[in-house]
């Protein structure tokens, strides 16, 4: 298959309501944490794929499909294309006001489908190693960022209509679709909460540490123990950070669809059919997860920041901030080699960390409201 046909089978998707035909219990499927014994095909040998320790499978190959957990459901980014498909609430739900993050949403599968452009394509110089990792990571984060949107608005009530419209009012589709997105998270607050994040994420992982090991940094006397202490602070930061987040019960259904994106693209690379009872087959870790990503950014950031020694603080700052696009490029390219080469022993032993990690961000339960249509 090619990869544009493959990347334009992610966009085909057909939005459905709780009552459509869902996959039956002898399809294997995992329902409420428990698989049925009846199904023998866990036995059969998948020439895609291999079993690993824990009876799941793995992927034995690299395809060019990306995902991204987001608010009840998944974006999926192919080649050509990229889409978001979200379970909505129903009315009833919507009518009981506010409803907790952990039950989920009712309601049909809205998928909304978009043509992928990338100034990969457009400059060729752009194509080089670490550029093209910071030019590709910009893109992913304002994907990213825009299926949020979508997936938020999604789970918004519509608009209430005013008491005095008129019949000739509902009649009107236009008018109706109109009040149905009138309802939505306005784009400016989406923008301000962009810049915030990623100040966040420049303060808490790179000046913070830096900060911290310049109030020692004249009792250090080495710039070799600094830059080793500064990178232990920051990557004890990131780990904790992300143990705070696997602790937060609102974040379990995101977790949930997490692990059920990366069973499909797993399923996916495999070159199995895309049905919920193949993508449970699979782990629910995946070599070029962002969570591994962002452990890599961590290393990465020692070694990159080694050479600069020990410069004034404002250096150090200014350091801090703009190297982070060549440690996200280098970080690109390492996971990227690790995903085309995962079958390579070193390989395995490299990212093993990595993939643990994602044991976090992660749930391995695919319930039925989470499975993923493709």
């Amino acid at each position: 298959m090619s990869p544009r046909l493959a990347a334009d089978r992610l966009t085909i998707g057909e939005p459905s309501t709780p009552t459509e035909r869902e996959a039956p219990a002898s399809d294997g499927l995992e329902v409420d944490g428990t698989q049925n014994a009846t199904n023998d095909r866990d036995t059969v040998t998948v020439a895609g794929a291999e079993t690993d320790g824990d009876g799941q499978l793995n992927a034995g190959r690299d395809a060019p499909v990306g995902g991204q957990a987001v608010l009840e459901g998944v974006m999926m980014r192919g080649v050509s294309n990229w889409a978001v498909a979200v379970r909505k609430p129903t009315a009833e739900q919507l009518a009981e006001g506010e409803r907790s993050p952990e039950e989920a949403a009712l309601g049909e599968i809205e998928v909304s489908a978009f043509p992928l452009t990338s100034a990969l394509k457009r400059h060729r110089i752009l194509r080089l190693p670490v550029i093209r990792g910071v030019v590709a990571l910009g893109g992913s984060l304002a994907i990213g960022f825009r299926a949020l949107e979508i997936s938020a608005n999604a789970q918004l009530p519509p608009e209430p209509r005013p008491a005095d419209a008129g019949d000739e009012d509902v009649a009107d589709g236009a008018d109706a679709a109109e009040a149905q997105q009138a309802e939505e998270i306005p784009r400016a607050v989406w923008a301000g909460t962009i810049v915030v994040a990623l100040a966040f994420s420049i303060v808490l992982f790179f000046l913070i540490p830096v900060g911290l090991t310049s109030l020692i940094k004249d009792q250090l006397g080495s710039s070799f123990l600094f830059w080793l202490i500064e990178g232990v602070l920051r990557t004890s930061i990131f780990l904790g950070y992300l143990l705070l987040l696997s602790r937060i019960r609102d974040l379990r259904r995101v977790f949930e669809y997490h692990g059920a994106e990366h069973k499909t693209i797993s399923c996916f690379e495999a070159g199995l059919p895309l049905t919920p009872a193949n993508a449970q087959r699979f782990s629910r870790l995946h070599p070029r997860c962002g969570t591994s990503f962002l452990l890599v950014v961590m290393i990465v950031a020692i070694f990159v920041f080694a050479p600069i020694g020990l410069p004034a603080w404002y250096w150090l700052v200014a350091t801090r901030i703009l190297g982070v696009p060549v440690i996200a490029g280098v970080s690109f390219e390492l996971i990227k080699y690790a995903g085309r080469n995962r079958s390579r022993r070193w390989v395995r032993a490299v990212m093993w960390p990595g993939l643990k990690l994602q044991l976090l961000t992660t749930r391995a339960r695919l319930p039925v409201s989470c499975r993923p249509r493709i």
